[in-house]
């Protein structure tokens, strides 16, 4: 029988590489322009007002 260390590192490893091949998928399937990566933030930008 494997010390559980050898088990909860084995599981871990499968795990990573899971999630990874998940992000890998999704960020293929999508369009060029609609990259969640380099979105513009929803912030709009501050404008100056001058008062006279």
């Amino acid at each position: 029988m494997k010390s559980p260390v050898v088990v909860v590192a084995i599981t871990l490893t499968a795990a990573i590489l899971v999630a990874a091949s998940l992000l890998i998928f999704v960020g293929t399937r999508k369009g060029p322009g609609i990259s969640t990566l380099n979105a513009p933030s929803l912030q709009q930008p501050l404008e100056h007002t001058h008062l006279v």
